[in-house]
Parts: structure tokens; sequence; C-alpha cells
């Protein structure tokens, strides 16, 4: 018993450092996968081959069979007919790229966690934490294979639904790595104040933001309606329920979409600002007050870079910071809340 406790204390630093440098990649991926929707390059890879699909188009041939099949694809038909060799590899790459952090990231998983549970390194709670994010790993190759098929039929994108449900469930991941990196070690703890019941709520509000945001880039809704605050002149624009029945306009209506986006933003800054307030007025703990406040600066920011992505017309280098900012304020309210459950 006191050697497998020894074995599991002694694991603790390589775990966290392992589960940092997979939360570092699924980061990238996220990225990345922001920058396969924003060129329109998801669709240029027609086939899936897990194993053998990791090598590109090698040499002349290889690459004018890649093209053909995506020529045969309603998105080159209706949008991009005539297109160059050069303009599709230029899509082809991101896609390629996104593909290969996926399978970089299952062997990143897969092969520590063997390593570590064959040596009976790990403790019980957190192997079934691992396993289960092996699991979801699956299930998010597997979705992101559902959401490129929806676009190889008569479609000329990928479904928002399944675009949106593809980028929650790789946050989900991402969040369930760093909440895990940061509990190595630690007993099990939940929440057991008013302060640690709001920052999980914050931390619910910054996932619903994500789908939104997933629901926005799936409709191309950010091209649109681009003033702030007013839209078409007004804080609530028309036609926000002009589709029926009523609840499909939260969900392929691009006006509504967009619009909640914007309030659900400010819903959040709201929400953070006032907890970070309660925080130090409170004045029981300062890394909590700060990691408070840390999260009202990204907040800000986030916000502040989703205006201006929006008034530039969406151009790749500020999607793709607004993406990551999504993805550091996520960071930023995990840590906080296992501050918060951990404070006496």
């Amino acid at each position: 018993m006191r050697t497998h406790l020894g074995k599991h204390v002694s694991a603790h630093p390589a775990i966290r450092l392992w589960l940092w440098i997979l939360a570092v990649l699924v980061f990238c991926m996220v990225v990345v996968g922001g920058a396969t929707r924003l060129t329109d390059s998801g669709l240029s890879i027609t086939e899936w081959h897990p194993v053998v699909g990791v090598i590109p188009p090698l040499n002349v041939g290889q690459w004018a069979a890649a093209f053909d099949m995506y020529k045969a694809t309603a998105e080159y038909q209706l949008i991009n007919k005539g297109m160059s060799l050069a303009d599709f590899k230029f899509i082809y790459w991101w896609e390629w790229t996104h593909r290969f952090l996926g399978r970089l990231i299952a062997v990143a998983l897969v092969v520590p966690l063997l390593a570590f549970g064959l040596t009976r390194r790990l403790e019980g709670r957190m192997a079934g934490n691992l396993v289960l994010l092996l699991l979801l790993g699956a299930l998010q190759g597997a979705l992101g294979w559902y959401m490129v098929q929806s676009g190889l039929a008569d479609r000329t994108d990928v479904s928002q639904y399944r675009l949106a449900a593809h980028l929650v469930l790789a946050v989900a991941i991402y969040a369930a790595i760093i909440w895990t990196a940061l509990g190595v070690g630690l007993p099990h703890r939940k929440p057991h104040s008013l302060d640690a019941w709001i920052a999980s709520g914050i931390l619910v509000l910054i996932f619903a933001q994500i789908g939104l945001g997933g629901l926005v880039a799936g409709l191309d809704a950010g091209l649109s309606h681009r003033t702030f605050p007013l839209m078409d002149g007004h804080l609530i624009p028309d036609g926000l329920l002009a589709m029926n029945p009523w609840w499909r306009n939260f969900f392929e209506n691009a006006l509504t979409v967009q619009f909640t986006h914007r309030l659900m933003g400010v819903l959040l800054v709201g929400v953070i600002v006032l907890h970070a307030i309660a925080l130090t007025r409170s004045g029981r703990d300062g890394a909590r007050e700060i990691s408070g406040w840390v999260a009202v600066f990204a907040v800000l920011i986030q916000m502040s870079l989703g205006i201006w992505t929006l008034l530039a017309g969406v151009p790749l280098v500020l999607g793709l910071l607004h993406q990551a900012g999504a993805m550091l304020l996520l960071t930023v309210a995990i840590i906080h809340l296992h501050l918060v459950i951990r404070a006496i």
C-alpha cells in the first residue's frame, strides 16, 4: 500500500506536466479549427482515414486526385468553381493541420495514459477521469467527421448545429484536462459556498457563449450587422423572431444568433465584474480576489476583441485572436473556480 502511495506521489509532477502539454495541444487545435472555418477549409479533405490520412499528397498526381475529389463537392461547384490548385492547397493545409493535431493529441493522450496505468502510478479517481477523457476524445473525432459529412451532401458548408457541438465538446475536453491537472494530488472537493456556485455559474455562461460563437461561425452571422452596440440602428432590431416556430430563430436566424451572442457577452462582463467586487469586499482570500480581477481583465479584452472583429468584417487574424481569447477566458475561469472551491 505504501509502495503504491509513493508511486502515486512521485508521479504527480510528471502527470501535471503531461496534462498541461495536452491542454496546450487542445488549445492549438481549437484555434486551428477556427481557422478552418474562417478560411472555409473544412470540406477540402473529403475522406477520413484515421491512420494513412496523416500522409498528405506528396506529388503532382496525388494533389490532382485530392483536388478532383474536392471538385465534386457542392462547395466547389457553387462557390469555388475555377479556383486554382494553389488556392486549393491553401485550404487543404489548414484542414490537414487540424486533423494532424487531432491525431497528435490522441497519441499524446493514449501513450502516457498506458505508461502511467501499467506502472500503477494513477489513483483510482484520476484513472477513471483520464479514461473518460479518452472516450470523449474518440467521440470528438467521430463528431468532427459527422460535421464534415453534413457539408459533403447538398450543402456548401457544414451544419451550424454540428459545428457548435464539435466546438463545445472540444472546449469541454480542454476544461476537463485543465481541471484534472489542477487537482493532481489534491482531495476531491465540491462547491461549498455561494462564491463557488457563482464561479461555477460563470463557467457555465462561458460555455454557453462559446456555443453561441459556434453558431455565429456556422451561420457566418458575424459578416452582417457590423455596428456596435446598435444593429440596423436599433438596440433591439426587428426580425429577431421572424422564423416559425420561434425557437428556430436562436439556432438558424443569423440576426438572432448574433444578437444573443452580443447580449451574452454583456451579461458575462456584468456578472464577472460584480463577482470580483463581491470577492474584494469579503476580503477573505487574496488569491481568489486576484483571480477574479484577472477574469474581469480577460473578459473585457475578449469583448473588445469581439467588437473589433465584428467591425473589421471578421479578418482571419482577429477571428483567431477572438477564438484564442475565449479559450484564455475559459482557462482563467477554471483556475478561479479551483481557487474558490479550495478556499477555506
